[in-house]
């Protein structure tokens, strides 16, 4: 077991929030401050660093209940302005997928598709107070005899509604080209023949789990910032990896760490939950999210020090080598570089970079965060189950 210089606890940390007096940097400051004073001093100044993403996250929805009007009603098709949701959970309780596409869209039948308007946008939509149309259907049963329901209904006039999302927060994920000769449509956007343009993804050193790489404070019941309001984490997402490769600062090296993220969309803002149409993809829907890292000792002072120059990306082809499930990586090429607007990346060539992820609503999502803590708004929380790590 590790000997720390500094230990805190949450409730510490909780207390001086509460009195005003936490010292709260956002993850980007972090790097300068550890960088200045070491990480025992840094671990003795600050007591919370938050952290921020805002990008495309695919495995993102609405959990919602729609409430009974008589005669009563045991949905099993449900549509919200023609965009099908998931019925199959109880009588008026349903899902909507982000990803989902308006029944009536063309899709890719004359590629490359437009994805105009899906569940992410049906989500934004009710966020801005908008109306939706609402249709079910029903086979009838004796105790929910009701059989259709056609009407209008805004976010106000559903008794529940959830921002549920299995898998968000990737730690670490490619950076896509294209080696092919033709452009492609991905889900990193479009890909320009012949390696003309390189698609990456993350907020880099304000990625919250690039801030907490083992998962030291991040699990079951952490809060968080999410769509601009509360959420929580419930545990690691789909398609976690547990035991990635990592470099020599603990930083995984490919697509690993993911999580399963709540909150009441009701409580939330549009700007930071907005639907994307992705050309020749699909729809999804850019997410706000904001994790605080609490500064308990110098180790988490290091982690959170993280910088753009210690994250290493893996390259992969999207134009053969990913649709056919190979595992080829071209080259890793570090955070820092992707920024600097190109990267070395095929026989020496130097290939424009363009970022899928918004570094600047990223950074105002971490400094929102850290406004709510500076004002005793937000207090943290401590984890109550472990996500795998090691």
């Amino acid at each position: 077991m590790a000997v720390h210089q500094v230990n805190k606890t949450i409730k510490e940390i909780n207390d001086r929030i509460r009195k005003g007096k936490a010292v709260v940097v956002n993850a980007e400051e972090m790097v300068e401050i550890v960088r200045k004073e070491g990480k025992v001093k840094a671990a003795q100044q600050i007591d919370v660093v938050t952290t921020g993403t805002f990008s495309p996250m695919c495995s993102s929805g609405m959990l919602f209940n729609i409430g009974q009007q008589p005669p009563v009603m045991k949905v099993s098709k449900m549509w919200l302005n023609n965009v099908p949701c998931h019925a199959g959970l109880a009588a008026v309780d349903s899902y909507l997928g982000c990803t989902e596409a308006s029944e009536d869209d063309p899709l890719n039948k004359v590629p490359p598709g437009r994805f105009v308007y899906g569940g992410g946008h049906v989500i934004e939509d009710l966020l801005r107070g908008k109306a939706v149309h609402l249709r079910a259907g029903a086979y009838g049963t004796d105790c929910y005899p009701r059989k259709e329901l056609d009407k209008d209904i805004t976010l106000a006039d559903l008794p529940n509604a959830w921002l549920f999302n299995p898998r968000n927060c990737y730690q670490n994920y490619n950076a896509a080209v294209n080696l092919t000769s033709r452009t492609i449509y991905t889900y990193m956007g479009p890909l320009k023949p012949n390696c003309h343009n390189v698609n990456y993804a993350t907020a880099g050193q304000l990625s919250p789990l690039f801030n907490d790489p083992y998962f030291k404070t991040i699990g079951l019941g952490t809060k968080i910032f999410l769509g601009g309001g509360v959420g929580y984490v419930l545990g690691h997402g789909t398609q976690h990896v547990a035991k990635p490769p990592r470099n020599e600062r603990g930083i995984p090296t490919s697509p690993s760490g993911t999580l399963m993220l709540k909150g009441d969309l009701k409580g939330m803002n549009a700007r930071y939950v907005r639907g994307v149409s992705i050309v020749g993809y699909g729809c999804s829907l850019s997410v706000g999210v904001g994790i605080p890292i609490p500064v308990l000792n110098e180790e988490m002072a290091w982690f959170t020090s993280v910088s753009d120059a210690d994250i290493q990306m893996p390259v992969k082809d999207y134009g053969y080598d990913y649709p056919n499930g190979l595992p080829r990586v071209l080259n890793h090429v570090t955070f820092e570089e992707l920024k600097s607007g190109e990267i070395t990346v095929n026989n020496g060539k130097k290939t424009p970079t363009v970022p899928v992820t918004s570094y600047s609503m990223s950074l105002e999502v971490a400094d929102e965060l850290k406004k709510w803590i500076e004002r005793g708004e937000f207090l943290l929380t401590e984890k109550q189950e472990d996500i795998p790590s090691l």
